[in-house]
């Protein structure tokens, strides 16, 4: 599972971390989403971010891959709304689009154009990391626009978030 951080000044972003938890030496999946359950808990306990971004599952050729994925970003947002953090989720042709202009971008596209908009000296070998922070880079492109997928704790949230949208019922005729 990658992740990456960035902090937002004045509209602008600062690169704070990327990494990645590996989680291949557990066989349990159990303990492999306690895991990234706690890491989700710590970095937001460190972090103290004010939203979350994750890359909404996507089908590929592999159905239980894509269980799998389904249930780790479950736990991830779990975490999050814990800590009564607002989720947000983007779809991988989204973010890659966010990142490149190009929604069919390779892994390695991606990186590279990160590195240059972060000005990172260098990308890790595994891009899972960079994966993670291409969501928050796309959630940060899209502040403030209107967002398909926009994930909310509940109505309450939903209609503080949204005041404009929200419309009093009119009165019956002739009331």
């Amino acid at each position: 599972m990658g992740f990456g951080l960035i902090k937002v000044v004045n509209k602008k972003m600062e690169f704070l971390q990327l990494n990645e938890l590996q989680l291949k030496k557990y066989n349990d999946p159990y303990i492999k989403l306690r895991l990234i359950f706690e890491r989700t808990i710590e970095l937001i306990d460190t972090y103290h971010p004010d939203e979350i971004a994750l890359e909404a599952p996507f089908y590929g050729k592999n159905v239980q891959s894509m269980l799998k994925l389904g249930r780790a970003q479950g736990v991830a947002m779990a975490a999050g709304l814990s800590r009564q953090i607002p989720v947000t989720e983007y779809m991988p042709k989204k973010i890659k689009m966010a990142i490149t202009g190009n929604g069919n971008a390779s892994k390695e596209q991606v990186a590279k154009m990160l590195q240059s908009l972060l000005k990172l000296k260098t990308l890790p070998k595994n891009l899972d990391s960079t994966d993670g922070l291409a969501a928050a880079v796309c959630h940060h492109f899209n502040s403030g626009k209107e967002i398909a997928g926009k994930s909310y704790s509940g109505w309450d949230a939903f209609v503080k978030q949204n005041e404009k949208r929200v419309v009093a019922p009119k009165p019956p005729r002739g009331a």
